[in-house]
């Protein structure tokens, strides 16, 4: 189904995420680390747990699992007392609010601890955060929300929400969010009603909202997502409901169209990078406290609607996936998201990439897409311009057009891509703390990128460059290979060549180049780069690379040709832009 399709896609291309060095080494340090979760009930804790022992294992490292029976700061706060107790090296917590366990985390601290926290951060400094952009992701509710009720015909009315408490601070971002999607309109939102995640209590304040003539109910996190699905489904339906979080009953609740989505989260990657990130600085590593947003996604159920199950009938469409070119392993995987989604939807995809970079040979493609009278075209953008007159007249010709990875200067549908800025920046950032790691502050480094036009790669390099503003590093012009492995590294060996400390490159050719060049080098220079492949995972684990940034080419394919069916059915998606994240691997 296609939201199993697409969290399984996301945490496989998250779970390998790691701000510390894959494994121990065979180093078995006796480490152990206390997990402690708001409760040990919600399915979300239970896979945040799952994840959390895949880490451990991995790392040979002891995990303890010391959640409290039910959400209780008391209860919290002896499962912190009894860590403390038992020694252990760090502890990894999700708050249940900002205060209440601060003084208990302050006196771990004081014993020597590590705290990370997951899911949800206290008032207390930690070694880093794992965790959802909970206002935003309340936000993206918001907007779901509002399109549907738009859907519906329905401009005005009430709406209620149902949270945990007024104290969580995840909890409280999201109907923030939430809230902050409907200033201006002429929907009156309620009083939220807290139900301290329960489902039954839950079900009872929906209740009361239906009674009021509310239009739509929003649900805070699993236990209230419940309850708002079973409320809905006890009046027969006719509210839109929607929530946070995914378990089996909410899955049901989803197909049998009493709830319209849900925003799920990554709690397994959350698992997986808190524990890392723990043993990492139990081991000496320096986090600065860094917060890690490990993403949201909208689900959807069978019906796709209120009171609808099984969805609409497969459409008898055509659609037409047209990325940078077919050789890359980053385009491969994004197609093979773009098939699955196909799959799901029972519409045909064409892949109709060119075999290399090339203006003119992308524009070739979406001429044949035209003539071939496809539906709608899904591409990644060479450039921003090049492709725009033939995109035009796709769009005159009635073919709806949605953007993956790269978008060009023509208004879409919708475009799911990395934030290639923030991305770039958070390479710089990176890099800087490898040479400082190795006592360097000053130096040249060098940028491979595709070429001066796409907007992907162009991003990466600003977003890297302004990193260093401010630093003793000099940023040599970048040199452009069209992606070529080859020509990458005779790019990055002239680099060597001139004494550079670094090179970065902006994609899955140039860093590959970049690692090469340094492996012909025998090292002596930091490279890190874009994307992911075998060679350039071989190449960090052989260390030459030292990091890559890992986007979810998977995501963008699986959402792009969904956003596509959607746009095709009639839905207006209003030119939205979706981030599909990025990690940095080692």
């Amino acid at each position: 189904m296609k939201r199993k399709l697409l969290a399984i896609s996301l945490i496989l291309c998250l779970i390998v995420t790691s701000f510390a060095a894959c494994g121990n080494g065979g180093d078995d340090d006796g480490i152990t680390v206390a997990l402690i979760t708001m409760d040990s009930i919600d399915q979300h804790w239970v896979t945040l747990h799952e994840g959390a022992q895949r880490a451990a294992d991995a790392e040979d490292v002891t995990l303890q699992f010391m959640a409290p029976a039910r959400k209780d700061d008391a209860l919290q706060i002896e499962q912190v007392n009894n860590a403390v107790a038992a020694g252990v090296d760090a502890i990894v917590v999700a708050a249940n609010g900002p205060d209440a366990i601060s003084g208990a985390l302050n006196e771990a601290i004081e014993a020597g601890i590590k705290i990370v926290y997951v899911d949800s951060p206290a008032n207390v400094s930690a070694e880093a955060t794992f965790s959802t952009d909970n206002r935003q992701a309340g936000a993206t509710a918001g907007e779901e929300m509002l399109a549907a009720l738009a859907g519906a015909g329905i401009t005005s009315g009430a709406i209620g929400i149902v949270s945990v408490n007024a104290a969580t601070d995840s909890t409280v971002n999201r109907d923030e969010g939430f809230r902050s999607v409907f200033a201006g309109t002429d929907f009156e939102l309620l009083e939220t009603q807290f139900s301290d995640g329960d489902a039954a209590r839950s079900q009872t304040f929906a209740e009361n909202f239906i009674v009021q003539g509310v239009v739509g109910i929003f649900g805070c996190n699993e236990g209230s997502t419940v309850g708002i699905g079973n409320a809905i489904r006890a009046a027969g339906g006719g509210v839109i409901g929607a929530g946070f979080d995914t378990s089996d009953s909410i899955m049901n609740l989803l197909d049998d169209g009493y709830l319209l989505f849900t925003m799920a989260q990554n709690p397994d990657v959350m698992g997986y990078e808190g524990i890392r990130a723990a043993v990492a600085a139990v081991r000496g590593e320096n986090f600065g406290g860094r917060v890690v947003d490990t993403g949201a996604s909208v689900i959807r159920g069978a019906g796709g609607e209120i009171g609808i199950v099984g969805g609409p009938e497969p459409l008898d469409l055509r659609i037409a996936l047209i990325t940078m070119d077919s050789i890359d392993q980053h385009w491969v995987t994004l197609h093979q998201g773009a098939q699955r989604a196909a799959e799901e939807f029972g519409v045909a995809i064409q892949f109709m990439a060119p075999t290399r970079k090339d203006d003119a040979l992308q524009i070739e493609q979406v001429n044949n897409a035209i003539a071939a009278g496809v539906d709608a075209i899904v591409v990644a953008a060479n450039g921003p311009d090049a492709i725009s007159g033939v995109l035009n007249e796709a769009i005159a010709a009635g073919i709806k057009i949605v953007y993956v990875d790269s978008p060009a200067n023509v208004p879409a549908e919708a475009t799911f891509s990395t934030d290639n800025r923030q991305a770039g920046a958070t390479a710089g950032e990176e890099m800087l703390a490898a040479l400082a790691a190795d006592g360097i502050t000053s130096g040249a480094i060098g940028i491979v990128s595709v070429n001066a036009a796409t907007d992907s790669t162009v991003n990466r390099d600003e977003g890297f460059r302004s990193a260093f503003e401010g630093t003793e590093f000099e940023l040599l012009e970048t040199q452009f290979s069209d992606g070529d492995a080859a020509r990458s590294q005779t790019f990055a060996e002239n680099f060597i060549v001139q004494g550079v400390v670094g090179i970065f490159g902006c994609n899955e050719g140039s860093t590959v180049g970049i690692g090469n060049a340094i492996r012909a080098a025998g090292g002596g220079v930091i490279g890190a780069g874009f994307d992911t492949s075998d060679a350039i995972m071989m190449l960090i684990e052989d260390g030459y690379l030292i990091f890559t940034m890992a986007q979810n080419p998977d995501v963008m394919g699986f959402m792009g040709v969904e956003a596509a069916v959607r746009a095709l059915r009639g839905e207006s998606l209003g030119g939205e832009v979706v981030d599909t994240g990025v990690s940095v691997l080692r």
